[in-house]
């Protein structure tokens, strides 16, 4: 049975209910809040976007470049191939924020780094991709297009000592300072750099150390004339060894079994990878099925 109808609609025919409750009833009516969804940039788009818009990332180099107190400010520079960006890379770009009290640490990919043949990597624009992702998850880590190609012109071969100036040029004030991260390995080779001398002059240096490594073959690879007197290299450091103008740390604790080769090698074989590489970066691997082809030998 149909519910009574009010008194002073009795008699009449069946209709809508009159203006004020309508009004009453739309006024009830909360529109639901609107959010505009953005895609995550993927593949070539990730550049590209960076490049034109990418208000967050953008935002988040714009304040790394900004004015700090009186102390200055500290900023590491992690380059690499990145190919992929993996755990690893992380614990120590994390170490190194914690011992050193590091303001930022940039993440630079080289699109063509010197010691390593063009087709051997992935495309630059992959490589970036993962290390904007992994950065995504760290307010002090970011990634840096230094070593991009210009314009898109195909790639070059960058160097360290030009990235470093570079960023020197950005970083000038009174009391800034410069850390330039590298793996242990690497600076046993660092007479192959180029200008590598000068290199050393320029900035910080922090090595990650790797099982069995010691601090004594670091000092082999420095010219003796950078070194600084014996009365000034007295310290109770055991990881650190001081240069006439800069530093090289040895940063302990570390070490870590994950490799970019070993990652490439699962993912070509279509294994989990899991625990080596950030969560985006993984997930980013599987939907672009990175590594899923014979370039890896």
């Amino acid at each position: 049975m149909c519910a009574a109808w009010p008194p002073h609609w009795s008699g009449l025919r069946r209709r809508s209910p009159p203006r004020k409750a309508k009004l009453i009833l739309r006024a009830k009516r909360v529109p639901a809040r609107r959010t505009r969804l953005v895609k995550k940039p993927r593949g070539l788009r990730a550049r590209r976007n960076f490049e034109s818009g990418g208000a967050k990332l953008k935002a988040k180099i714009a304040a790394a470049s900004g004015v700090k107190t009186a102390e200055g400010r500290r900023v590491a520079l992690f380059g690499g191939t990145f190919d992929p960006i993996h755990s690893g890379h992380v614990a120590v770009a994390r170490a190194a924020e914690r011992r050193f009290h590091l303001d930022y640490v940039f993440f630079i990919p080289s699109s063509r780094p010197p010691h390593k043949p063009a087709a051997e990597l992935s495309a630059y624009e992959h490589r970036f991709a993962m290390v904007a992702l992994a950065c995504s998850a760290h307010p002090r880590f970011v990634p840096s297009l230094a070593e991009a190609s210009v314009n898109g012109a195909g790639p070059r071969v960058f160097y360290s000592i030009d990235t470093v100036r570079r960023f020197r040029q950005q970083f000038n004030r009174r009391g800034d300072r410069i850390y330039f991260m590298v793996g242990a390995d690497s600076f046993l080779h660092l007479q192959t750099w180029k200008d590598y001398a000068q290199l050393l002059q320029l900035c910080d240096f922090v090595v990650a150390n790797r099982p069995g490594f010691r601090i004594g073959a670091l000092r082999e690879v420095i010219p003796p004339a950078l070194l600084a007197p014996a009365a000034a290299k007295a310290t109770r450091d055991s990881r650190v060894i001081r240069l006439r103008d800069t530093v090289v740390y040895l940063l302990e604790t570390v070490a870590s079994h994950v490799s970019a080769t070993d990652v490439r090698q699962r993912a070509e074989g279509g294994q989990s990878v899991h625990g080596l590489v950030p969560p985006r970066v993984e997930e980013y691997i599987t939907k672009q099925a990175l590594y899923r082809r014979a370039l890896y030998t």
